[in-house]
């Protein structure tokens, strides 16, 4: 059976908060560390039937990235319910309120400058 790792480093500042992050995995195209401004990871918990979340970025994370980042998650959720499921509807529910958050997120940028 084939296996593989997936690596988080998340160095804190004094006051505990991501300063830097990198990851790695052993089936990832490049080879070595690679940098990012943040993470997501989503963990179901068999026990207590419930979603485990840890949510990081760095300070230097604009937040026009992180709403596109999260506009880009649930896209992604989205897909995979499609896949996963074969739920259209969930899968076109998902991407509609995508569909809204980027408009929302492209009029507020215009209202930036």
């Amino acid at each position: 059976m084939k296996k593989s790792d997936i690596k988080f480093q998340i160095e804190l500042d004094e006051k505990s908060l991501p300063k830097a992050i990198t990851w790695d995995a052993s089936d990832k195209e490049n080879e070595g560390l690679e940098s990012t401004k943040s993470i997501s990871l989503n963990i179901w918990d068999n026990l207590n039937q419930s979603t485990l979340r840890i949510d990081l970025w760095t300070e230097d994370m604009s937040v026009v990235e992180m709403k596109r980042f999260y506009i880009d998650i649930l896209g992604g959720m989205g897909q995979t319910i499609l896949n996963s499921t074969g739920d259209e509807y969930m899968s076109e529910e998902i991407k509609d309120l995508c569909d809204r958050l980027v408009r929302h997120v492209n009029e507020e940028n215009k209202n930036v400058k």
